[in-house]
């Protein structure tokens, strides 16, 4: 082979090999600029899923929107705010003060137990019950329990005060009561499930959209101020016509106190 051949020959493998370099060059780049296109549209995803949720976190919750709502009080209250529950015959000449708050265990083993001597008693006209519902436990232990379970509450008060009654010993009941830290009664299908076991609530729309859409929200928070302001310091409390009277845990022992009050 001749030295111009030999020349020539060597001068195109360096040619083909600088193009290769540049192709592959260029791909190199071309990855990298994918890699980087990636990474950005990563970022800024992940930063927009942050501020979404950041911007979620800061919007006010359900009860805090309760707090400014358009005040709706259910059927069967009267005085300020639709805050005066009293059910029973109208002739009957005292009133019983009842004070609970829907996550007591000591409330739910009141109803239990004295619940039904309560009933008979405002059947017969011995006298009527005047309900105040508290909300403190949620203070307490943390959840909306109460304050959902007294908003569902005004829901079955608004159909009529017998629904009420039997919504409120179904949610003390053995069964359906849970212990006070679990915050059971903040889920409205919970407390739906409860109410299927009232005749005059199960399959009701109207009811189950009030629980649902918290139309009795603002009601049970200015319910809960009602007792805030009354001095009370604990559920169950009692009062008759004013004047508190001790709680007792049996049928017969909460008959003598009561009829003690009355007798004055």
């Amino acid at each position: 082979m001749s030295s111009r051949n030999s020349q020539a020959n060597k001068a195109a493998a360096r040619e083909r090999l600088r193009a290769e370099r540049e192709k592959q060059a260029k791909k190199a780049k071309a990855r990298r600029q994918v890699l980087v296109a990636g990474a950005v549209v990563a970022v800024l995803a992940l930063a927009g899923g942050v501020g979404y949720l950041v911007v979620q976190a800061n919007q006010p919750g359900e009860w805090d929107k309760a707090a400014d709502a358009t005040l709706v009080a259910p059927k069967n209250t009267t005085g300020d705010n639709g805050t005066t529950v009293v059910i029973g015959k109208a002739d009957a000449k005292k009133t019983l003060e009842v004070y609970e708050d829907s996550r007591c265990p000591v409330c739910s083993q009141f109803e239990q137990s004295v619940g039904p001597q309560i009933k008979k008693d405002v059947d017969a006209g011995k006298y009527k019950i005047q309900y105040i519902g508290a909300t403190f436990l949620d203070k307490g232990f943390g959840g909306t329990g109460a304050k959902n379970a007294l908003s569902a509450l005004g829901a079955a008060l608004n159909v009529s005060p017998d629904a009420f009654l039997e919504y409120k010993t179904a949610l003390y009941s053995k069964e359906n009561h849970p212990e006070e830290r679990d915050d059971k009664f903040g889920k409205d299908d919970y407390l739906l499930k409860i109410a299927d076991q009232v005749p005059a609530l199960k399959g009701n729309a109207e009811f189950k959209k009030a629980v649902e859409d918290g139309t009795y929200n603002r009601w049970a928070i200015e319910m809960s101020k009602v007792f805030d302001k009354s001095g009370m310091t604990g559920t169950p409390s009692l009062k008759m016509d004013g004047k508190k009277i001790e709680v007792k845990m049996t049928p017969e022992e909460f008959t003598a106190e009561v009829d003690k009050a009355i007798a004055g």
